[in-house]
C-alpha cells in the first residue's frame, strides 16, 4: 500500500490510545470480570492489533448523517451571461497545463520503513538465540523416570479432563517449570524439583502447566511474540503484552482453583510464595510456566487469598460486562484500519443510494480511469470502477472552480470586476500572456491568475474554505503556488460529483452572485436543450501528461446530471483525452449530443 509506513505510525497513535481506554476500564470492572475474562480482554486487543495489516474498509460513524436533504437550495438559471460565456469558451478543451517536477518517495517515510525493519530484525536476532537455547535444553532432557512424578501427573490428566498425555523431561538447565511447543507441546521440570520431591508443590506446577495447555496459551502465546515483534517501538503495546502475561498467570492461577476443594487453596498460594525466591522468568519467549517477577506474583497471590466460587448471578453479571467491554473495543476498529489514516481514498457509502455500476471499459482504452453520472431528478448514480471513482488524485485545474469561488467571497475579485493585469512574464501558452478577467482566466486555464488568486487569499483562509466545503483531502501542504497541481490536494471523482451538486443547489450558502459568476465561468456550450458546464484538469509531470479530468453538469429544462471523468496513464493522460471520452459516453446515453 502506498504511504503505508505513515499511515501505520498514525495508527499506533490510536493504538496507544486505545491501550490507554482497555487498561482504565479493566481498573473500573476489575471487580465485575472475572480473571479469565480479564485475560480474554487483552485477546481483543490482539485481534485489533491486526487490523492495520489487513485490507478492510469500515463504513464512516453516522454516515446515515450525510443523506439528511439540505436546508435549503438556490438553483441557478443559465440564460445568466450565457452569451459571455459561450463566445469566450473557446480554448477550454486546450486544458493548457504547466509540468511539475516527480516527488520522490518521502525520505522520512523510508527511514521510518528502514527503522521499522531494522527493529524487527534485531527482535528476531532475539527470538531466534532463545530458539538456540531452547533447543540446546532440549537435546539435553531428559524422558522423566521417576514413578512418583508420573502417577501425580496422571492424576492431574485426570482432574482437569485431558484426554491425551503430553509428554514429560526432566532437565538440570531450569529452575521452574516450562510448557513449549506450539504444534507437539511438552513439559519440562527442573531436577531439582523432582529430587526435592514435594508431591503437593508438583502436584499443583503440575495443573498449572497443563491448565495452560488446555486454554491453549501457547498458541496466543506465539501471537503475543508476533505483536512484540511488529510492534518493538510502541511502549504502550509492550506496557500492554507485559500485563496480558500477568492476567495470563492470574487466570491459569484461578482455572487451577476451579478444580481444587476451598480447603486446597492456602496449599496453592504456599506453592507460590515457597517457590517465589527459586523461580525465575522463563528465557524463553514462547515458552508459558508457573515463573513471574515479585510484582506478578504479589499480584497472583492476592487473586488466590480472595478467589470465591462465582454465584450464578455473577456470572451473567460477568458476561454483560465483558460484552459491552468487548463491543466498546470493537467500535474502535475503524481508526486502526489501513485506511483509517490513509485519505488516498473516499469512503463513500453507496449502502442508501441507488447506484448502477457500468461497464465503460471500451470507452477508456488503455487508461486506467473512472466515470461518474448522477441523475439528480432521480437520484440515481451510474459508476465505471467504483474503485478508482473512490480514489483521490490531484484536481489540478479542475481545482480551479471552487479556487475562483474563495475569492469572489473574500472579495478579492468580484463578478464586476475579475480583472487581473498581467506581469509581462512570457508564459509557454501565448493566451496565458496578458491581462485576464475569471471568464479569460477559467477558459484558458490561466494558472497564474489563480495563484495570484491563492497569494491574496493566503493559507489560512484557502483551509478554512476547503475545510467548509469538505474538499478532497482538504491538505494544502507545500508551495502555495501549486498545492492542486500533484501534489498535497487530492478528490475523487466521487467527491467531484456531489461537490458540483452542492455548488449547484448552493449548499455552501455562499453569495448567490458569486455563486452565478463562477458557474457562468464554466460555462461550455447553451442551446435550447440546455447547457452544458465543465472544467478540464491535466496533471503533467515531468513532461509527461498522467492525470486527466473533465467534471462538469448538463442543465436542461426537466433535469440536470453531474458528471466527473478521470483518467490516469503514463503519458498523454490529459483532459483533452477526457473530454472525448465523456463526449462519446453522453452521447451514447443521449444525454448531449453536440459538445463541442
Amino acid at each position: 500500500m502506498e504511504h503505508f509506513m505513515i499511515r501505520f505510525f498514525i495508527c499506533n497513535i490510536f493504538i496507544s490510545g486505545i491501550i490507554g481506554i482497555l487498561f482504565i476500564t479493566k481498573w473500573l470492572c476489575k471487580k465485575m470480570l472475572s480473571s479469565r475474562m480479564q485475560y480474554h480482554l487483552w485477546l481483543l486487543l490482539l485481534g485489533l492489533l491486526i487490523i492495520p495489516f489487513m485490507p478492510l474498509r469500515f463504513t464512516k460513524p453516522f454516515s446515515w448523517m450525510n443523506c439528511l436533504p439540505a436546508s435549503s437550495t438556490f438553483h441557478f438559471s443559465p440564460k445568466n451571461n450565457i452569451a459571455t460565456a459561450s463566445t469566450e469558451a473557446t480554448n477550454w478543451m486546450n486544458d493548457f497545463t504547466t509540468s511539475v517536477s516527480g516527488q520522490a518517495t518521502s525520505k522520512v517515510e523510508f527511514l521510518l520503513g528502514i527503522l521499522w525493519l531494522g527493529g524487527i530484525l534485531v527482535m528476531l536476532l532475539f527470538i531466534a538465540k532463545s530458539w538456540f537455547q531452547l533447543y540446546q535444553l532440549k537435546k539435553s532432557a531428559l524422558p522423566l523416570q521417576n514413578r512418583q512424578v508420573h502417577q501425580l501427573y496422571q492424576q492431574c490428566l485426570t482432574r482437569l479432563n485431558i484426554k491425551k498425555g503430553l509428554p514429560i523431561y526432566s532437565t538440570a538447565f531450569l529452575k521452574s517449570p516450562i510448557l513449549v511447543g506450539y504444534i507437539k507441546p511438552s513439559i519440562y521440570l527442573p531436577i531439582h524439583l523432582i529430587s526435592d520431591f514435594n508431591a503437593t508443590d508438583i502436584r499443583y506446577m503440575l495443573l498449572h502447566e497443563l491448565s495452560h495447555y488446555k486454554h491453549k496459551d501457547m498458541l496466543i502465546n506465539l501471537l503475543m511474540n508476533l505483536v512484540g515483534v511488529i510492534y518493538w517501538f510502541n511502549p504502550f503495546v509492550w506496557l500492554a503484552l507485559r500485563a496480558m502475561r500477568t492476567d495470563r498467570e492470574v487466570a491459569c492461577d484461578t482455572s487451577v482453583l476451579e478444580t481444587l476443594s476451598e480447603s486446597d487453596y492456602e496449599e496453592y498460594g504456599h506453592t507460590l510464595i515457597n517457590f517465589a525466591q527459586k523461580i525465575s522468568l522463563s528465557p524463553f519467549p514462547f515458552a508459558a510456566g508457573i515463573s513471574g517477577n515479585m510484582r506478578q506474583m504479589k499480584k497472583r497471590i492476592m487473586n488466590i487469598a480472595a478467589y470465591e466460587t462465582p454465584s450464578l448471578m455473577q456470572r451473567f453479571k460477568r458476561v454483560i460486562t465483558f460484552i459491552l467491554i468487548g463491543t466498546l473495543l470493537f467500535s474502535l476498529a475503524p481508526l486502526l484500519s489501513p485506511h483509517a489514516a490513509d485519505t488516498s481514498y473516499y469512503r463513500w457509502n453507496a449502502s442508501n443510494k441507488n447506484v448502477t455500476y457500468v461497464d465503460y471499459s471500451s470507452y477508456f482504452n488503455d487508461y486506467e480511469g473512472s466515470f461518474v453520472l448522477y441523475d439528480l431528478k432521480n437520484n440515481t448514480w451510474d459508476i465505471y470502477n467504483m474503485k478508482n471513482t473512490t480514489l483521490r488524485v490531484s484536481p489540478n485545474s479542475t481545482y480551479k472552480i471552487y479556487d475562483a469561488l474563495f475569492a469572489l467571497e473574500e472579495g478579492v475579485i468580484s463578478p464586476s470586476n475579475s480583472f487581473l493585469s498581467w506581469n509581462g512574464k512570457e508564459y509557454p501558452f501565448e493566451p496565458w500572456n496578458k491581462s485576464q478577467t475569471l471568464n479569460s482566466a477559467m477558459n484558458a486555464s490561466v494558472n497564474w491568475y489563480f495563484q495570484d488568486l491563492d497569494q491574496q487569499l493566503g493559507t489560512d483562509t484557502i483551509r478554512n474554505y476547503i475545510k467548509k466545503i469538505g474538499y478532497g483531502n482538504q491538505s494544502i501542504t507545500g508551495d502555495l503556488s501549486s498545492y492542486w497541481m500533484e501534489a498535497s490536494l487530492k478528490i475523487s471523482p466521487l467527491e467531484q460529483v456531489e461537490l458540483l451538486e452542492k455548488l449547484y443547489c448552493n449548499n455552501f450558502g455562499f453569495a448567490p452572485e458569486n455563486m452565478n459568476a463562477v458557474k457562468s465561468s464554466i460555462c461550455i456550450s447553451s442551446k435550447k436543450a440546455g447547457a452544458l458546464y465543465g472544467k478540464t484538469g491535466t496533471g503533467r509531470i515531468n513532461g509527461k501528461d498522467v492525470n486527466g479530468w473533465f467534471v462538469g453538469y448538463i442543465e436542461t429544462s426537466e433535469n440536470t446530471y453531474f458528471f466527473a471523468t478521470n483518467i490516469r496513464a503514463a503519458s498523454n493522460a490529459t483532459g483533452s483525452q477526457a473530454v472525448k471520452i465523456t463526449r462519446s459516453i453522453l452521447s451514447d446515453r443521449k444525454l448531449w449530443k453536440e459538445v463541442p
